[in-house]
């Protein structure tokens, strides 16, 4: 006999929620709609009403049961679009985004799809590749203050600490993904999280609304698969609020990753020697306190980490080997060489066009406190932070961006003497190529940094500073690091 979807779905609560009663309670109010969702995001982002939402739609289960329950629900969001981006990996890439386009017509949301080339370096499955140039795409596409929704739920949360704890992980990988998490200049969330896939079917079946299926869903190759088609069944049948729990558990690795990123920043930057780490420094640190600040200074640079094989050779024989062994080591996009004692971490395909210095540019913290520069120099961010090294208050609000041109000179250590900025990126041995690349922020005619390499004394903040900050300088994929 053929059950329809609402009885699947009033059995389904039957089960998770016993009873009568609770069956009663949860048709007047399913655990999924259009109000829980916006309370979860309201719970996420205070001042909802005021941001420009993008939903990441793929067309299938989660996604379209995010874009929809917004969609019924906008008066409260400052504004709603939906992006799809089309990897070009499956034959049926194209179908998919007109089925995209369809049903952002008929929810009435604006649709942007976006074309992206994957292309896998050394070390990286085509699926880690599709996602880097996917959330690349994201980060590119959204302005300062916006907000990007994806919709991983409880289940996919479930499925990502177990495949990060059988891979071997560390805190990192049991922590999985953050609610609510920095995005550039943006932010990322993920307000399913404490939604599962079958509460997103049974609210779909109500609303009768089409979504894709992925025909490589079923393929049990894939570790995911496996895991959601093969194992979780079981598990689920054994321990039915496995789900909650696994979710508690990342909850509490991530309070512990954050607390490893805070020691792994001090270390990293008491062993920064301007682009470069000091392997002296590095060396004076225990081997798990090592291989902490190493991960922190490598996700800093916006790289992949390095798997666990690779970050004991980093960690271990890399910091070991003598002086004038240039050890290099290549994983994804990333290449990292020794060079004397010092450790150098960039692009793992380097430049091919010469560069040119763009013209000055005026920055105006009153109106953003990040600037995308031109000719792929990245972007640079102003972040606030208790701890950062900047004195805010010294910066003033109008800033003006150069590149080096000759004659540069800072003032690295407080008393110290003015130096020449050429001599200090050669002392850094960082690339020529790359030297150019360095943004110059000057208040007035004086320079106060250069990237976030180093900062003028003159612009460091004191312990008595009432307002602290960071500047970071987010590289463009093929500049260096």
């Amino acid at each position: 006999m053929r059950v329809s979807p609402a009885l699947a779905c009033t059995v389904s609560h039957r089960r998770e929620l016993g009873g009568p009663a609770a069956v009663s309670a949860s048709r007047r109010r399913p655990s999924f709609d259009s109000a829980a969702l916006h309370e979860r995001l309201a719970q996420l982002i205070p001042d909802l009403a005021e941001r420009s939402l993008w939903v990441a739609l793929s067309g299938g289960v989660d996604s379209t049961a995010l874009l929809a329950a917004l969609a019924a629900a906008r008066s409260g969001v400052g504004s709603l679009r939906a992006v799809h981006v089309d990897h070009g990996l499956n034959p049926q890439s194209r179908a998919w985004s007109r089925s995209c386009r369809r049903l952002a017509h008929r929810l009435q949301v604006p649709l942007r799809v976006v074309r992206v080339e994957v292309d896998g370096g050394r070390g990286e499955s085509v699926e880690q590749a599709a996602r880097v140039a996917r959330y690349r795409a994201l980060g590119a596409l959204l302005r300062p203050g916006e907000v990007l929704l994806t919709a991983h739920t409880q289940d996919d949360q479930l499925e990502t600490v177990l495949l990060q704890l059988f891979r071997g992980c560390g805190l990192p990988g049991l922590a999985a993904m953050p609610a609510l998490a920095a995005f550039g200049s943006s932010w990322l969330a993920r307000p399913l999280l404490g939604f599962t896939r079958a509460q997103l079917e049974c609210w779909l079946a109500h609303e009768r609304l089409p979504v894709l299926t992925d025909p490589s869903n079923a393929d049990t190759r894939f570790d995911r698969n496996y895991l959601r088609l093969q194992v979780l069944p079981a598990v689920r049948a054994r321990w039915s609020s496995v789900g909650a729990a696994v979710a508690r558990t990342a909850r509490h690795a991530a309070e512990g990753q954050g607390l490893l990123e805070v020691l792994g920043r001090a270390d990293v930057e008491r062993a920064s020697d301007g682009a470069m780490l000091s392997v002296r420094a590095l060396r004076a640190l225990d081997l798990p306190r090592r291989r902490n600040a190493l991960r922190y200074w490598i996700a800093a640079r916006g790289y992949t980490l390095p798997d666990a094989r690779r970050l004991e050779q980093i960690a271990g024989p890399m910091i070991a080997a003598r002086p004038d062994a240039h050890p290099l080591l290549v994983w994804g996009s990333a290449r990292l060489e020794r060079h004397g004692e010092r450790l150098m971490l960039r692009p793992a395909h380097p430049a091919a066009a010469p560069f040119e210095s763009p013209a000055p540019i005026a920055w105006d913290l009153d109106v953003s406190r990040r600037l995308e520069l031109p000719h792929g120099c990245g972007a640079l961010e102003l972040r606030p932070d208790a701890h950062g090294p900047l004195d805010l208050d010294a910066l003033g609000s109008r800033l003006r961006v150069e590149w080096p041109r000759g004659g540069e000179r800072l003032r690295v250590h407080p008393g110290g003497v003015r130096r020449a900025l050429k001599r200090l990126l050669q002392e850094a041995r960082v690339p020529p190529a790359e030297r150019a690349r360095v943004p110059l922020l000057f208040r007035d005619s004086v320079l106060i940094a250069a990237g976030d390499l180093w900062i003028d004394a003159g612009a460091r903040a004191h312990s008595d500073a009432r307002r602290r900050g960071r500047l970071i300088w987010q590289k463009a994929p093929h500049a260096g690091s």
